[in-house]
């Protein structure tokens, strides 16, 4: 039997006051995203045990008052809704350049592991298509996922393309982890357009596969102060478009939170809130705690702000200083990171000459900190990018596919037209991880040359100050 939930937002009473523009902000082609009779910006979310609760938001006009779904176990033949169970949420306004919104979320609890539901959500004009998704095991069992870096711009028109290949070219992944800046927030377009424009890149396969999402800087507006001074807010949108587990940090519980699937825990952390709220010390309290309590074979942090930079002159020194001891402490496997808008492999602040000798030696490997982009927007590599990083790229999309298994993780990075541009293994001893890079991933860096970028056309990689 399916409990139900009622599931919390973090709401104040009365919004900020957010500072306007003085620029009119672009609009999408066409006036797509004002909300409709039926639901749509529908996101599916992990709950702390993915195998027994799931969660998902959506959008609706304000017709629809209420936050309601049906959940099923799947068969085999069409009656899905002959064993559906109405499960309510709770609900939350919105208004924007689209007009007035609710934003629904619904928490799926008592499910039974490693079984396939489906679902669908309710808008005044009707129900949405069932969608079907799968609990993780209850155990720790191999699977696949996928990690984008920042989306951010043109994401509609070109990111779009890298996100629909990652699922056409990926077998069944069962997660998707977003390393931050989903959208532009800032004067780029309308803010809620982008964020129609994110659901709509991802398409039906955000409703059935559980997304994992990261905070970036541009997740965040500037709400001017009555002094002048401007603070980070964070953007009305993230607190509706995902139902997360609300597991994280005192300071950051928005936006912090850590997910266990089939033997890996997946720890994602806020950058802006810790550079630039105040919430650096909670979140290094609670990610050295959360560590320690993990039982995981594997152990994956996500955040947006890099501990290496791969485009700007200097390292994100404050978050370098914090977190980084603890990655090594607690015996971190994988860093994925975002914001640079740049390519970059780390497994050793001395170099990859020095990274390339420890292996060679035998030695065990630490966090291998990853760096990657999605959208358009293209940061130029930095000096530094020569001689640390393993791999780089610049002025290049990509995305990643990650498989787990029991004693390895193979990691992938693909091009938009389906290239290996990287990888490598991560092979489990009882003494700690050993590194191997895949010779087919071996080919040229891409990089500009001057004024012409590594396709032959026009760099669009600016040099980041």
């Amino acid at each position: 039997m399916l409990r139900t939930v009622i599931f919390s937002l973090l709401l104040t009473a009365a919004a900020p006051a957010f500072a306007e523009t003085q620029v009119e902000i672009p609009r999408s082609p066409g006036l797509p995203y004002a909300a409709k009779s039926l639901p749509d910006r529908i996101v599916l979310t992990a709950g702390a045990d993915p195998s027994r609760e799931m969660a998902v938001a959506f959008r609706t006009d304000v017709a629809q008052a209420t936050a309601e779904a049906e959940i099923a176990p799947a068969i085999d033949g069409p009656g899905l809704a002959a064993r559906a169970v109405r499960v309510v949420g709770v609900s939350a306004p919105i208004e924007n350049e689209n007009g007035k919104a609710l934003y629904h979320q619904v928490r799926f609890t008592g499910l039974e592991p490693g079984r396939a539901y489906v679902y669908r959500v309710k808008g005044s004009a009707g129900w949405s298509e069932w969608l079907q998704f799968r609990t993780a095991s209850a155990e720790a069992r191999p699977f696949r996922f996928l990690y984008f870096g920042d989306t951010q711009n043109n994401i509609l028109s070109i990111a779009s393309r890298v996100i629909r290949e990652a699922f056409h070219a990926t077998a069944s992944p069962a997660l998707v982890v977003h390393a931050g800046d989903l959208v532009a927030q800032r004067d780029n377009l309308a803010h809620d357009d982008e964020w129609g424009e994110w659901t709509q890149a991802g398409g039906y396969n955000y409703s059935i596969v559980p997304q994992l999402p990261a905070t970036g800087n541009h997740e965040y507006l500037d709400n001017e102060l009555p002094d002048g001074t401007e603070q980070y807010v964070l953007g009305p949108h993230w607190s509706r478009q995902f139902a997360l587990p609300g597991n994280g940090a005192d300071a950051a519980k928005a936006t912090t939170y850590y997910v266990d699937y089939q033997g890996v825990r997946f720890i994602i952390l806020d950058g802006t809130a810790a550079l630039n709220l105040g919430a650096l010390e909670s979140q290094t309290r609670w990610l050295d705690s959360t560590l320690a309590a993990s039982k995981a074979r594997w152990n994956v942090v996500l955040f947006h702000q890099p501990i290496f930079t791969c485009a700007r002159p200097n390292d994100t020194a404050k978050l370098k200083a914090a977190w980084k001891p603890v990655f090594e402490a607690r015996k971190v496997d994988l860093v994925l990171q975002g914001h640079d808008h740049c390519y970059s492999r780390l497994t050793a602040e001395a170099g990859k000459t020095a990274s390339a000798k420890a292996r060679a030696d035998g030695k065990v490997q630490g966090p291998v900190y990853l760096v990657s982009v999605t959208g358009s927007k293209m940061y130029g590599l930095n000096d530094r990018a020569d001689t640390q990083p393993d791999r780089v790229a610049e002025d290049t999309e990509l995305f990643q596919t990650v498989d787990v298994a029991a004693d390895r993780l193979q990691f992938r990075t693909f091009t938009p037209t389906g290239r290996l541009y990287d990888g490598f293994d991560l092979i489990r001893h009882a003494d700690g991880n050993r590194l191997v890079e895949i010779p087919e991933a071996s080919g040229p860096v891409r990089r500009c040359a001057g004024q012409v970028g590594p396709d032959g056309v026009p760099c669009t990689a600016d040099p980041k100050d």
